[in-house]
């Protein structure tokens, strides 16, 4: 009975879908790692080995994931999966932050007017049950996009655990001598009714009513300069000094005005009255006042200033006196040169009160509320009194000028509304105390910063920038969601109690009960009976009920998470945060380490950009220009997610947008499509009994395992640089170009013709299993969803583990199957076989291109139907020629045409030295391959196709074709 050709024909045969369905497919993987509990499972495979610990910078639990998120967590998926590949115990325990203000504000909301008539703690469990709903989604949409870690037993900043230490670290700063109490011109919200620490201010655009105002000299002219003594007795004119500000309302609160000790000043003789300013703003400052004309009648230092003193704007000689007083702050970029100075309402305006011993007094109550003052602004909120207090300037003819300034100016992170500076009681740690050892808490954590890597290297001069300039850390916040500054004060005198047996008491009582238990009396009971202030003796106290900042406790994650288990040491050595964090949680767990450890929780701190829509603009639901990732996996597939991360190099900002992710699902589709040509020409292939030793098989089936070593080295060290997007692009070409268009083009001949169980096929086989192994290890931290997938469906072989995650990347001896082989991989030089082979196969591709141009060229012109129709004729000079004649045999297979025929030229050099000739390939057409051949027919048995075809159908009929 006579053979069907087609059933002789090696045709691809897998179960493997060509179309992903990844929306529906994903959800399926997840429910069976769940079952087989993955992440344990991964962590008892690398159990005893090197460890490498990402710590996680904890999320707010207030909402659903975005973009930014997504790239945060599939980074450091990406990041622990490789490190678990290349042979570390890497775990990864995630965490969240639940304490805070945005989680209060919105349980204020809900509970409206009767949150007044409950108790803390039932205020707090109200915030409690909101943080556990937004923890419990953020999980659940971290792992539909694929991120493995510890679910089950994450850490969360609202634990008793947690809130115990950090307690701990809190005593820590206090029993060294670094806390204390004390009355300071911080940052406040007056629409949240809270202090904030530097990490929680943002600056945005505002519009300030713009004022230069009049102070009248009362001291005598002769105390500051003769020159200007004289021009006031010759003109009878009153002599004035200019202040400029962007905040009329702050002028109530005036108590001095401020000259740069260094600079020069001016007294500038105008129609009625001798102005001082700032030499260098002179001129500026004339013509915005409309004195442009005036003389200068006097020139002196700043600090001739000192100790004069001037009139009040509008409040009477009696109850406000001015002093004058000098600066190094004060600057002259803009304004006049001189400072009007409100210790409560300013940082460097406290610390000049202090020095000088001005009323510190704060007039403006917590809501923002001006109180005290005259009625023209008394009672007004204190940006809705600048008006007012405007005009009151111009009523008492202090005003010179005003206009409006649009600039940028501190807003709460939280409310994005404008804030102040208001000076109240509040809880600090001195940046200036001496630590044992030598240096203070700033000095220290400067030299602490030298030692670790930072990526980008600008992160380094970044935080070292803001601990040297930084202030005290205010640590207070009038709030209930946190955790308590559980301190015991004097009622007699306010002197915290700090007691360290005491306070190991108040650990371990937070530590059993959690910190809503500082609420109930019973803390009350945890001083021993006769405790006694030390400064007054006093014997009785009460409770400290301000909160502790929300940076010093997600700061002290790294103490509540690390140092505690055996494969979750202390330091960790990756924390990776977007740039914010350098005033943030990098900032507060540096300075939290150092009160408690003495140096920094981290060897290499990670930062990537943002991320932002097609227009460059920063994504935001409000503006309708968010890419939401968990509405993206719901369509197109997790796996898309995690390829647009990998796709962007996250060290600078990132792009993210709906047609950014459809061009990536197009990517993804050829990723997919190499593996389903991979798995759909393995069927029937037992790699135990059809393997062919790598010295055994085909020439371009060794070099093109040798080109999957050079990629998979390539990605290797990619994922040691955390350079993702460098292997999106190398796997991108190598499948792509490498495979698609060259090697799987040129293997379908032999795949499909050559007997089943003929070495040269089992070569071609041998050679993409392998290839195909490397790609599923390499690309499972990255594509871990459909790299589970094709594991499932790669030929088994003893000992191979059930999922792709548990296993290792690929050495070069498992990709070559040869260990000599891999060795002369690190050998140079051009004698070694390796790299003659490689010489060869970059030559014949370069004859390949010049090849298939001409084929095109042959198609255009009607010449040819397809390449099978062509027989080429190549004429080279040497070396080419040679190498050329070595591969012969091999030719007509790369460059897919029926015949090919050699001529040697005088001279040529490479591809360029080479001319190619297309004619019609003489003979008939194989009926089963296809090519044209003049022998098709001279066997009687197959009378219809070639001598290639005739010799594998007589194999498959001997049995060979298994």
């Amino acid at each position: 009975m006579p053979l069907d050709l087609k059933s002789t024909i090696n045709l691809p045969q897998t179960a493997f879908p060509m179309k992903a369905s990844l929306p529906q497919s994903e959800p399926k993987r997840l429910e069976h790692w769940e079952q087989t509990r993955i992440y344990d499972r991964i962590r008892e495979a690398r159990r005893g080995a090197p460890v490498y610990v990402l710590h996680d910078g904890p999320p707010y639990a207030n909402g659903p994931i975005h973009l930014g998120t997504a790239l945060n967590k599939c980074l450091k998926d990406f990041i622990v999966k490789s490190k678990t590949m290349a042979g570390f115990d890497s775990p990864y325990v995630p965490g969240w932050d639940c304490h805070g203000l945005p989680i209060e504000i919105k349980i204020d909301k809900e509970l409206g007017g009767k949150k007044l008539q409950m108790k803390p703690v039932e205020v707090r469990r109200e915030c409690r049950k909101y943080a556990e709903k937004y923890l419990d989604l953020q999980r659940r949409q971290f792992k539909r996009i694929g991120v493995f870690g510890r679910f089950d037993d994450p850490y969360s900043t609202m634990t008793p655990q947690y809130e115990s230490v950090v307690l701990q670290i809190l005593y820590a700063f206090f029993e060294k001598g670094f806390v204390y109490k004390g009355l300071r011109s911080v940052y406040w919200c007056i629409h949240d009714k809270t202090a904030l620490a530097e990490a929680e201010v943002e600056y945005e655009n505002h519009v300030s009513p713009t004022v230069w105002v009049k102070y009248g000299l009362q001291s005598d002219p002769r105390t500051i300069d003769a020159a200007l003594a004289d021009a006031r007795i010759r003109s009878g004119k009153p002599i004035s000094t200019i202040i400029w500000t962007t905040t009329p309302w702050t002028l109530p609160a005036s108590m001095a005005v401020a000259f740069h000790p260094d600079e020069e000043y001016v007294a500038l003789e105008a129609e009625k009255d001798i102005y001082i300013v700032a030499s260098k703003l002179a001129a500026a400052t004339a013509e915005k006042c409309g004195f442009a004309d005036a003389k200068e009648v006097a020139r002196f230092p700043g600090k001739a200033m000192e100790h004069t003193w001037f009139y009040h704007p509008f409040l009477p000689w009696e109850q406000r006196r001015i002093l004058g007083v000098v600066a190094d702050y004060v600057t002259m970029d803009t304004g006049t040169g001189v400072v009007h100075t409100a210790p409560s309402h300013g940082a460097d305006d406290f610390n000049t009160g202090v020095k000088y011993r001005l009323d510190l007094t704060t007039n403006v109550n917590e809501a923002g509320v001006i109180q005290n003052g005259l009625p023209e602004y008394e009672g007004k909120r204190v940006f809705a009194a600048n008006d007012p207090i405007v005009e009151l300037l111009k009523a008492r003819g202090a005003l010179l000028h005003s206009e409006s300034v649009q600039h940028s100016y501190p807003h709460c992170w939280r409310c994005h509304n404008p804030i102040i500076f208001r000076a109240t009681e509040q809880w600090f740690i001195s940046m200036e105390t001496p630590m044992e050892g030598g240096g203070t808490l700033r000095s220290r954590t400067l030299e602490e910063i030298k030692k670790v890597k930072w990526d980008p290297a600008w992160g380094q001069e970044r935080i070292s920038n803001m601990i040297a300039t930084r202030p005290d850390w205010c640590i207070s916040r009038q709030r209930i969601w946190g955790v308590p500054i559980a301190i015991f004060l004097c009622e007699g005198c306010g002197q915290p109690l700090n007691d360290a047996a005491i306070n190991r008491t108040v650990i371990e009582f937070f530590a059993k009960f959690g910190a809503d238990a500082w609420y109930t009396p019973e803390a009350d009971a945890l001083l021993p009976a006769g405790t006694k202030c030390a400064k007054c003796g006093g014997a009785k106290f009460e409770k400290e009920t301000d909160i502790i900042d929300v940076w010093f406790e997600s700061g002290s994650s790294h103490a509540a998470v690390l140092g505690h288990e055996a494969n979750l040491p202390w330091p960790a050595d990756l924390y990776l945060e977007g740039g914010d964090q350098f005033r943030g949680w990098f900032h507060s767990s540096l300075l939290c380490a150092m009160g408690f450890e003495g140096k920094a929780p981290y060897r290499m701190v990670v930062s990537p950009g943002w991320t932002l829509d097609e227009h460059g603009q920063a994504m935001s639901k409000s503006k309708g220009n968010d890419v939401d990732p968990v509405d993206i996996a719901n369509r197109l597939g997790g796996e898309i997610v995690r390829l647009w991360v990998s796709s962007v190099d996250f060290r600078e900002d990132v792009v993210g947008s709906e047609n950014l992710m459809l061009r990536l699902a197009e990517n993804y589709r050829k990723i997919r499509n190499t593996f389903r040509y991979i798995l759909g020409n393995l069927h029937g292939f037992e790699p135990e009994k059809h393997t062919v030793p790598f010295q055994k098989m085909e020439g371009i089936d060794q070099y093109m395992l040798r080109q999957t070593c050079g990629m998979a080295a390539d990605v290797t060290q990619a994922y040691e640089e955390f350079a993702f997007h460098k292997i999106y692009h190398r796997v991108n070409h190598f499948c792509i170009v490498e495979l698609s268009a060259f090697y799987f083009d040129v293997l379908k001949d032999r795949l499909y013709t050559s007997a089943a169980g003929s070495k040269a096929r089992r070569s071609a086989q041998t050679a993409i299993w392998r290839i195909g192994e490397a790609l599923v290890r390499l690309l499972a931290p990255i594509m871990s969803f459909t790299c589970e997938e094709v594991w499932r469906y790669l030929p088994g072989v003893p000992g191979r583990p059930e999922s792709v995650h548990v296993t290792l990347f690929p050495a070069a001896a498992e990709i070559l199957g040869d260990a000599s082989a891999a060795e002369g991989l690190k050998q140079e030089g051009p004698k070694q076989e390796d790299s003659k082979q490689q010489e060869d196969w970059a030559a014949l591709r370069g004859v390949r291109e010049e090849v298939l141009k001409a084929l095109e060229e042959a198609r255009n012109s009607k010449l040819i139907g397809g390449p099978l129709e062509a027989a080429v004729s190549i004429r080279a000079g040497e070396p080419l020629h040679s190498l050329l004649l070595r591969y012969a045999g091999q030719l007509r297979y790369i460059f897919i045409v029926s015949e090919v025929t050699l001529e040697p030229v005088a001279s040529g050099n490479g591809a360029a030295g080479i001319s190619v000739k297309v004619n019609k390939a003489p003979g008939a057409k194989c009926e089963r391959c296809w090519n044209y051949s003049t022998h098709v027919g001279e066997n009687a048995e197959y009378p219809t196709v070639c001598e290639r075809c005739s010799a594998a159908l007589k194999e498959i009929e001997g049995g060979g074709g298994k």
